[in-house]
Formats: C-alpha cells, sequence, structure tokens
C-alpha cells in the first residue's frame, strides 16, 4: 500500500465502506451520505476511484488501513492536524521525491528497533537544532554523499583519531 494515501484511504473507508449504519452516523450535523452528495463531481469520482483502489487491496490491507484510521480518529485534534499537514507535505512532492521517500521509509522498517531508535533520536535533535546549524549538517551529508568509500573510511579513522586524543 502506497503510505501517501492512508489517510485519504482511511477517510473514503470511513465516509463510503462503513455500509448503511455508517452512513446514518451524524459528524458536523450532516450524514457521510450528505457531505458526499455536497462534493463536486470531481471529488467525488476521486473518492470512488480511492474505494475501487481499497477493495482492490488484500483483505489484510484493508484491515490494517481501517485499524489506522481508528487509531487517527482517536488522536487529540492538534495530533490529527498535524499529520494532516505532514500529508499535504507530502503530495506537494514530485513524483520521484515521494518514491524515493516511500523506500527510505521501507527501509526504516527493515531496521531493528534499536536503529530505529537512535535513528529517531538523531532527527529530534537535527530538528531542535539551530537553523544555521541545521544547514551546515546538511552540507557535510552532500559532501559524505559525494564521497567514495575509501574517502568515508579514511574520515571515520580520523575522527575515531581526534576522540581519542
Amino acid at each position: 500500500m502506497k503510505s501517501h494515501g492512508l489517510v485519504v484511504l482511511g477517510v473514503v473507508v470511513a465516509l463510503l465502506a462503513g455500509g448503511p449504519a455508517r452512513a446514518q452516523e451524524k459528524t458536523g450535523g450532516q450524514s457521510a451520505a450528505e457531505r458526499f452528495e455536497k462534493l463536486s463531481a470531481e471529488q467525488k469520482e476521486a473518492l470512488r476511484a480511492k474505494l475501487r483502489e481499497f477493495k482492490a487491496m488484500p483483505k489484510e490491507e484493508q484491515e490494517r488501513v481501517r485499524q489506522n484510521m481508528e487509531r487517527f480518529k482517536k488522536l487529540p485534534p492538534e495530533e490529527r492536524e498535524r499529520l494532516k499537514a505532514n500529508l499535504r507535505e507530502f503530495q506537494r512532492l514530485t513524483p520521484q521525491e515521494r518514491q524515493l521517500m516511500r523506500e527510505r521509509f521501507r527501509e526504516f522498517r527493515k531496521l531493528d528497533p534499536e536503529r530505529r531508535a537512535e535513528l529517531r533520536k538523531r532527527m529530534r535533535e537535527y530538528m531542535r537544532a539551530h537553523p544555521e546549524r541545521r544547514e551546515q549538517m546538511m552540507e557535510n551529508m552532500r559532501r559524505w554523499r559525494q564521497m567514495t568509500p575509501e574517502q568515508r573510511q579514511e574520515l571515520r579513522e580520523r575522527m575515531r583519531e581526534r576522540r581519542r586524543k
């Protein structure tokens, strides 16, 4: 399942795939069916396309999406808004950037829990750093990526030597 569609797909599931009982649930004074009728033709078709995509998924994946949606609904409003903002930022990326992010996320999920925790910690530190420091860190990362494996190893050894002194 493409990660960028989880929230959107969850909304579709909640709006359209919940069956008659959910269609009658009131949200903001309107049922899902009433809200659907107020959408433009393009919005309706987009939701229908997402529903078709959802129904084409394996049952286990559908269940995972439903569980994610239930968790999303239980989050505090400010956390839901933060996630929605993240989704909007993700959607602004080019298709190539989104694909790269998906690939990196899949790689991240394959890491052992300790390594994931370490990377999360480093990211929090990066985000708390002063903007000038973050820019310096990004420049260092760009230089690192341009190095050959031999150059990287040499730099690691020099850094170890500095720490010993």
